[in-house]
Order: C-alpha cells, then sequence, then structure tokens
C-alpha cells in the first residue's frame, strides 16, 4: 500500500506543479530533492541515534551536492539525483541502521522517488532547452 500512495502522491506533486506553474522554475525539483534528502535525518534525529544521524547527514550532503549540481549546471542530475534517492531506499537498510525509520518509509519514499524523477525527465523531454542552465 505505501508503494501505490509514494506513486499517487508523486503524480499529485507533478500535476500540482504543472497547474501552479511551479514546474516553470528551475529551482522546483532540485528543492524537492533538497527536501527528500532530509526526511532520515530527521528519522535520526527522532531515535535519538548520533551513529545514524553522522550518516545520514553524510548520504545527505551527496544528494544535496546532485541538487545544486542539477540547478547550476544541468536539470538531468536533478532528475537522476530524485530517482537515485528512490534506488537509496530501497538499500537504505543495508547501509545505515537507522531506528527512526518507520517500516513503510523506504516503499513509501522509494515510489515517490523513482516516479516522481521519471516524471521530471519526463518534462525535460518536453521542454526543449529547459535542462541546461547559465549559471
Amino acid at each position: 500500500m505505501e508503494y501505490l500512495i509514494g506513486a499517487g502522491v508523486a503524480v499529485g506533486l507533478y500535476v500540482f506543479a504543472m497547474l501552479s506553474g511551479f514546474d516553470r522554475d528551475r529551482v522546483f525539483y532540485p528543492t524537492v530533492v533538497l527536501v527528500v534528502a532530509h526526511y532520515y535525518i530527521l528519522f535520526a534525529v527522532m531515535a535519538g541515534s548520533t551513529s545514524a544521524l553522522a550518516w545520514e547527514c553524510l548520504a545527505a550532503a551527496a544528494f544535496i551536492g546532485v541538487a545544486v549540481a542539477g540547478f547550476r549546471k544541468n536539470l538531468w542530475l536533478a532528475a537522476t539525483g530524485l530517482a537515485g534517492h528512490g534506488v537509496f531506499d530501497a538499500f537504505h537498510h543495508l547501509l545505515i541502521q537507522n531506528p527512526g525509520v518507520p517500516v513503510w518509509w523506504p516503499g513509501f519514499c522509494g515510489s515517490f522517488d523513482v516516479l516522481a524523477g521519471g516524471l521530471f525527465a519526463l518534462l525535460l523531454m518536453r521542454r526543449s532547452g529547459f535542462d541546461s542552465g547559465n549559471r
């Protein structure tokens, strides 16, 4: 069920971004990557695990770096980072022991991330010239 809800939220975000015009701004989807990258940090803080917090900050820094590079250079990096975070969700429990992560989170977040990254890629394919920045 968490997979279906995650996918539904991704579609909802995509539709909202189109209807509101948020998706016209280069910073929107890289910001989504930034937000997504921080949830595991929140779970580590909620669990009171300093070790998990340190590892989660390190992992988040990598995704934040991809989001910034995507915004500045090429939005395909941000789309890849978002979908890549979904892959990270699938393997997270093997890499970082974070007792604060809800059991349903990897399925929810993974399906959201992969579908949102795919929808963002679809947007990039439809909008010629939108993918490369002049920053």
